[in-house]
């Protein structure tokens, strides 16, 4: 088995298997630190006190980006993990970043009784709504879960389906000329997962998963605000499902090609690789102006006659 300096053996098996992996502590203090001013002031962009739900504004909400600050210095433990599990640091865009844009679950749910992953959960979802999805396709080396707060069991945790990547490996391998998000039916894929998780953790903790991972948003019973973010890294250059040498295929490479069931596979895109504007994009520059406004308003009040 191939060795590497950052992941243990069972790391790299579990992702394989499962399709993610859980970096605890992955924050430094600084980085905690930090981290703690960017909820605090999320906190104000938005209006809010966090310890005091009447004025929360809805049940979840994901917020545009103030801050960015690069993978490799806020979270390097994380980022040499992330390097390995995708073939080397050299593959990854150097500039990927982690910010402030976060997805707070408030209460989202907590009016109605608990309930379990499973493939009835609503809100199914493979990520990426800003380009066309080949198999090998390059704006997803990997996703992640950044626990910017602590979340407990019932507190928000996203739901995983660990056995999600053979299913999303097979529908993209059969459309070599890319389907748009809108056309990747993870409402039907998930019938035929059966291995489901809640990720939960501390703050700091980073959990890194396979791109093929369907996932989705949880009920929040704890009473406190959730505070997330869920970047991807990017890769250079597309998948290389074809490499001469199999050691030098990718723990992400390599658990597409066990999906599918082959050793190796020749995979050429036949469609031009395209980038799209999603509407999220349109609503979250609505909601920036909005807070820069809100805070430029306290600033005012605040200031000295």
């Amino acid at each position: 088995m191939k060795t590497y300096k950052h992941l243990t053996e069972e790391q790299a098996e579990h992702f394989l298997q499962h399709g993610y992996i859980v970096v605890h502590d992955a924050f430094p203090q600084e980085s905690r630190e930090k981290a703690a001013a960017w909820t605090d002031f999320a906190c104000e962009r938005l209006g809010i006190d966090r310890k005091d739900p009447t004025t929360w504004p809805k049940s979840r909400i994901h917020m545009p980006y103030w801050n960015y600050v690069p993978w490799r210095e806020f979270a390097p433990k994380a980022w040499d993990i992330a390097s390995e599990l995708v073939g080397g640091a050299d593959r990854m865009q150097a500039d990927c970043s982690l910010g402030d844009g976060f997805i707070v679950n408030f209460a989202d749910g907590a009016d109605r009784p608990w309930q379990p992953p499973s493939a009835q959960s609503p809100g199914w979802h493979k990520d990426g709504d800003f380009f066309l999805h080949f198999l090998d396709s390059p704006e997803q080396a990997l996703l992640s879960l950044v626990l910017w707060s602590d979340i407990e069991p019932r507190g928000g945790g996203t739901f995983g389906a660990g056995d999600s990547v053979p299913v999303v490996s097979r529908l993209l391998a059969q459309h070599p000329e890319g389907l748009e998000p809108k056309d990747i039916d993870a409402k039907t894929m998930i019938q035929e997962c059966h291995e489901f998780v809640e990720f939960t953790g501390k703050m700091g903790d980073i959990i890194l998963l396979h791109p093929y991972i369907l996932h989705a948003s949880s009920q929040n019973h704890s009473g406190t605000p959730r505070f997330l973010t869920n970047p991807a890294l990017h890769l250079l250059e597309p998948m290389n499902f074809n490499r001469p040498n199999p050691d030098d295929f990718s723990l992400v490479e390599q658990a597409v090609l066990r999906g599918l069931g082959v050793e190796r596979l020749d995979f050429q895109p036949t469609s031009p690789r395209r980038q799209l504007e999603p509407e999220r994009k349109r609503i979250q520059r609505m909601m920036l102006e909005e807070e820069k406004a809100r805070i430029e308003e306290k600033a005012r009040i605040g200031a000295p006659a």
